[in-house]
């Protein structure tokens, strides 16, 4: 089986590389990129591509490495005990099952996706080293250890929120989803919006591209974001010369889709006004 992206899903040569590269080598992909490319969707679209079931696992700064692989409910397991409940004699009734273990125990191969990892601990990358080479772990209160009869396909994502350590570098297949050029970006908009007519995609991939451009611009608009960016203008039934009435440094039309903070809204009305000679 190759991943060579699916209908809705615009995948470069080098992209569809790196996720059968991992495939082969049995070993993680972290993906990398800016946020809105489109990393939490490789793993779906790798799911749907191949046919396989996805689980995921959604980090974020409070989550735990042990929470990926099982979870002890001693809490619960007292206040049974309290109540003469007889499930208490079994240890494995308290055990809650992590997004690992399952991924480990699924009846054939699944897809595991990692997302955001950077969100979690810097250790976060490190406590799942072995678990992740050797596909096993130990589970303390039963004495059993879990081990995946089917490697899954792991996709790992970041955000480079923060360095990853070396030693979890080392055991993944690292791929950086940069982002589209014009023809790639026309293709991904074809797949959302195929009777979108060509004078106004033009017209709005220019202006977006010069938006994405202006030095100085503290967060550069994602991919996603001229997605939501052109579903607005048709609804808005806008024409190409609407587009160019701002001039080339004023702010675009339904400009709150691209400029996601103040700083740089600010940026283009002060482009804006050097524009217009200072008046």
């Amino acid at each position: 089986m190759k991943f060579k992206g699916t209908d809705t899903y615009i995948a470069t040569g080098d992209l569809s590389v790196a996720v059968n590269a991992a495939v082969t080598l049995q070993r993680p992909l972290l993906v990398k990129g800016e946020p809105g490319t489109g990393k939490t969707e490789l793993a779906r679209q790798v799911s749907a591509s191949l046919g396989l079931p996805i689980i995921e696992w959604h980090v974020k700064s409070t989550t735990r490495a042990q929470q990926g692989l099982y979870e002890y409910d001693a809490v619960s397991r007292l206040r049974d005990s309290q109540l003469g409940d007889a499930r208490v004699h079994d240890v494995s009734n308290y055990i809650r099952q992590g997004k690992l273990w399952q991924a480990f125990t699924a009846k054939g191969r699944v897809v595991l996706l990692i997302d955001e990892i950077d969100k979690a601990d810097i250790e976060f990358p490190n406590d799942l080293l072995q678990e992740l080479d050797r596909m096993e772990f130990h589970v303390y209160e039963t004495g059993e250890t879990v081990r995946a009869e089917t490697r899954p396909i792991v996709i790992i994502t970041s955000n480079n929120e923060k360095e990853l350590p070396d030693a979890f570098l080392r055991r993944c297949f690292f791929h950086y989803i940069r982002f589209p050029d014009i023809d790639t970006l026309r293709a991904i908009v074809a797949v959302h919006f195929p009777d979108i007519r060509d004078a106004l995609l033009t017209e709005a991939l220019t202006r977006f591209y010069e938006v994405r451009d202006t030095p100085g611009l503290k967060k550069k608009p994602s991919t996603s974001e001229v997605l939501d960016w052109l579903k607005l203008l048709l609804a808005e039934d806008l024409t190409p010369e609407d587009l160019r009435k701002t001039g080339t440094n004023a702010l675009p039309p339904l400009h709150g889709a691209l400029l996601k903070n103040e700083q740089d809204v600010h940026l283009f009305e002060r482009l804006a006004f050097m524009a217009r000679g200072g008046r």
